[in-house]
């Protein structure tokens, strides 16, 4: 007793426990309380994780006498380690040398229980089948939970046949199941998918089974039928545990509810709900708070939130929304629908109420902020965390640093994740593959590589999604083959013996920590995709066939890759074989598919196949988007059927699909080029009503108006877009200039003043043709003072751009270089350059070409 007593009051120093432990170990008295001390001294050890002690401590068990006593310390000893999962391996291994040393005095029953049961929780499935084997060998006879561990290790490793024939053995040996046995092999065949031959168990009466159909075995059975979708079977069942006496409980009825509710049949899950509450006479169970909660649940996940909110007032009035698991249910509902202000209000009421918001409360939280972008109120909302006591976790800094990521911002991202190291919260390997993917996508190639490195030094479980981000990086950075050679060393070595020049590669040589570093269907779906898209089908077919040898299969995306490739192309007849064995390969048609397809047939012109596609689109369920209809309206247009195109457009808004930007341009620059302006007008005023005062529609019918010789209507679109401040990138305002210069030059005069008083930055050289043409007509004073306007324009931009400053910029000369006048304009600046006292300039020599030549718009002039 006082060696024990010695041993816990020195738990916190280990090493002192230990010596004190070996010291008296030799005492007179030690032997009567070794076996008590055992377990005490190895839990000390183990927690301060002293392995070499343990094997110090093994060997003096070994070395004490006499042997009775060593082989039941031993046996204490293994027990200990036993209890403790994470050291399955170092129990089996004293365990063995239990046996080896006394092999004529085998381990009790317990002991081998103990051992299956840790090896079950430590999902060590090939195990159990060493230690029932063992067992045999020991002439030790297993107790009816000896094989209640074996058949439940049986089921989780998916030998569900082996395990009924365990079930059915077990009477041979001795042991009948009880109702834990039966109820764990029912669960096993469920949780599978089997319930009905769950159910064939039950009926077919084997001996042992009467007695044992509870209502624990039932509930599974039910559970299991509806998540089938069984329903009706599962009717049967409440029934039939009626008849034989057994009253379905609410444990019963939250069973089908969950099973419903998971299988999205909320409705169907609401109307056993509201029996529960009303058919007191029936003798139904009463809702529990478990039972509102799964409801709850079940209304949010289906974005039911009217149902959801009377559900909560409900349950608020009978004072059963009162735990933390209905706020967070409630909270994620809100969030998952998009209610944000709802669900903050719903965290300050759970405050107020006394329920303390957990860090699952929190980072249900976060996950909306981030998703709707709020990243500084994501920030603020950690600092409230760290406030109340509640510390970020990796779940915490993992979702605000997606939402970073997710914006492009990757300098706050790492410093979120420097800042989740520094307060010990080790990142997981997903927290590590998001940041990674964005370092890719934002073509921070150095950067990643830097993070791949520290990833593989930290000994961070890098995975196949690892290797499929490195694969796709390269694949958008035009390095096909560095990515196809990682896929073959992954094939050939893993992850660990890479040993390629490129520095990706000779990164992923290093790795030591791969979870599982084989290929799989995502890969060669990056693979095949860069190759398709660089025209390399035939290489992307070797790993289509390199794949399959694999024994992956391809999926719809794959498919629907070659498809386009081959649709793009040109080359029907190849798509339609694709097709063809995707389907043998059991793969249905998606969207993407059918757009293909009709891509293919619009390039060819063949209408009337295309409509054959959307009568089977309709046929399968499968509703064409904006994409489809945009590539049949394209090839309508261009066969000349822009009227047939114009009844697609109503037909889309008729079925509440918007067209987009594209939709309208198809259309718009049909009509005009059929000179039917009114039509391309009244579309773009749709196009406006539908997609808003966009830029790209705007300088659209303003470019088409102009080349149609619409002056009148361009000049007064160009009018209204300057009101409107749009962008002039890509409005030919140069050229609406020039010909209003020829036939209304107080419009052209107008619309250049007006850019002026906008504040517009615009191409100086628009001066020129109304300088030259306010000369021509006599305008002499409204001549220089646009010319002095101009030069004092230039000289402002040329201040302001040191650069052009230091190259020699572009000045009022640059822009003479680039007129095509008569002289009249030159003159006019000429005299206006003197009188600003700067001299005489050289004369220049006639432009022989239009001033518009001579600028494309890709460099910023002044």
């Amino acid at each position: 007793m006082q060696l024990m007593k010695a041993l816990l009051k020195n738990t916190n120093n280990p090493k002192l426990a230990f010596h004190l432990f070996k010291r008296i170990l030799t005492s007179s008295t030690i032997q009567h309380n070794l076996l008590r001390s055992i377990p005490i001294i190895t839990r000390i050890l183990l927690s301060a994780q002293l392995h070499l002690q343990l094997d110090s401590l093994r060997d003096l068990i070994i070395s004490t006498q006499p042997h009775h006593i060593a082989h039941s310390s031993l046996i204490s000893f293994t027990r200990t380690l036993a209890q403790y999962p994470t050291n399955l391996d170092q129990a089996f291994s004293h365990f063995k040398s239990l046996r080896t040393l006394f092999p004529s005095t085998p381990p009790p029953v317990s002991l081998y229980n103990l051992l299956l049961h840790s090896t079950l929780k430590g999902h060590r499935p090939e195990l159990v089948k060493w230690l029932y084997t063992d067992m045999i060998a020991a002439n030790i006879k297993p107790q009816t939970y000896t094989f209640n561990v074996l058949i439940e290790s049986l089921c989780d490793s998916g030998a569900l046949d082996h395990a009924r024939e365990v079930f059915d053995r077990m009477p041979e040996k001795g042991c009948h199941p009880n109702e834990f046995t039966l109820a764990i092999l029912v669960r096993g065949f469920c949780r599978a998918g089997l319930s009905k031959q769950a159910l064939e168990i039950i009926d077919q009466g084997n001996a042992g089974i009467n007695g044992n159909v509870n209502r624990v075995v039932y509930n599974t059975l039910i559970s299991g039928f509806c998540r089938e979708d069984l329903t009706d079977e599962a009717e049967k069942l409440v029934e039939r545990m009626r008849e034989e006496g057994l009253l379905p409980d609410v444990v019963t009825f939250n069973s089908r509810i969950s099973a419903l509710c998971k299988k999205g049949k909320v409705l169907e899950a609401s109307r056993i709900f509201r029996d529960m509450q009303v058919d007191e006479e029936l003798g139904l169970p009463r809702p529990s708070i478990v039972t509102f909660n799964l409801m709850l649940k079940g209304f949010c996940k289906q974005g039911m939130l009217e149902e959801a909110r009377g559900l909560v007032d409900k349950m608020k009035k009978a004072g059963n929304f009162i735990t933390l698991e209905s706020y967070n249910t409630w909270l994620l509902g809100l969030l998952r629908n998009g209610k944000l202000s709802e669900a903050r209000l719903v965290l300050n009421e759970m405050v107020q109420n006394g329920i303390e918001p957990n860090i699952y409360s929190y980072n249900i939280m976060m996950n909306g902020l981030c998703r709707k972008k709020m990243l500084s109120d994501a920030r603020s909302l950690m600092d409230l965390m760290i406030s109340n006591g509640v510390y970020p976790d990796t779940v915490t800094y993992s979702t605000l640093l997606h939402g970073y990521c997710s914006q492009g911002k990757v300098f706050e991202a790492k410093k979120v994740l420097r800042e989740m190291i520094r307060n010990g919260c080790e990142p997981n390997t997903y927290t590590c593959n998001t940041l990674l993917n964005s370092l890719w996508k934002e073509g921070r190639t150095l950067e990643a590589e830097e993070m791949l490195q520290r990833m593989n030094e930290k000994s961070y479980q890098l995975d196949t999604v690892t290797c499929n981000i490195v694969v796709n990086g390269l694949c958008r950075n035009g390095q096909l083959e560095k990515a196809i050679d990682i896929v073959h060393e992954m094939w050939a070595n893993g992850l660990t013996s890479l040993s390629k020049e490129d520095s990706f590669a000779s990164l992923v040589n290093t790795i030591h920590n791969v979870s599982n570093s084989s290929p799989d269907v995502i890969t060669y779906a990056t693979v095949i995709n860069g190759l398709c898209k660089v025209g390399k089908v035939e290489e992307a077919k070797k790993k289509f066939i390199e794949m399959m040898a694999k024994n992956l299969r391809p999926d719809s995306v794959i498919y629907d890759t070659f498809i386009w490739s081959f649709c793009k192309q040109g080359k029907i007849s190849s798509a339609f074989r694709v097709l063809k064995d995707m389907e043998i390969n059991g793969c249905s048609k998606t969207l993407q598919t059918y757009n293909s397809l009709i891509l293919g047939f619009g390039n060819k012109r063949q209408i009337f196949e295309i409509y054959g596609l959307m009568d089977e689109m309709r046929e399968k369920g499968i509703c064409p988007d904006v994409c489809t209809y945009n590539i049949i309206i394209s090839c309508l247009c261009d066969g000349g059927k822009a009227n047939d195109a114009t009844s697609l457009l109503h037909e889309m808004l008729d079925k509440g699909i918007s067209p987009n930007i594209t939709s309208f341009k198809i259309l718009v620059k049909a009509f005009c080029k059929s000179s039917d302006f009114k039509v391309a007008c009244e579309l773009f005023e749709v196009a406006l009503s539908i997609c808003g005062h966009k830029e790209a529609l705007y300088s659209l019918m303003f470019n088409e108006l102009l080349a149609g010789g619409q002056l009148y209507d361009a000049k007064e679109l160009f009018d209204a877009s300057l009101d409107r401040f749009l962008p002039l990138k890509n409005f030919m305002y140069k050229d609406l200039i020039v010909k209003l210069c020829e036939e209304r030059i107080d419009d052209a005069n107008y619309l250049l003043h007006k850019l002026i008083d906008k504040g517009y930055g615009f191409d100086h050289s628009s001066f020129m043709p109304v300088i030259d043409g306010l000369s021509k007509r006599g305008n002499k004073q409204q001549a220089d003072n646009l010319a002095s306007k101009m030069m004092e324009l230039v000289l402002e931009d040329r201040t302001a751009d040191r650069k052009l400053r230091k190259t020699g910029g572009s000045n009022w000369q640059d822009i003479v270089h680039r007129d095509n006048g008569s002289g009249i304009a030159l003159k006019t600046l000429k005299r206006v350059h003197k009188g600003w006292g700067q001299g005489s300039i050289t004369s220049l020599p006639p432009q022989q070409n239009d001033f518009l030549d001579y600028y494309d718009g890709s460099t910023q002039l002044f």
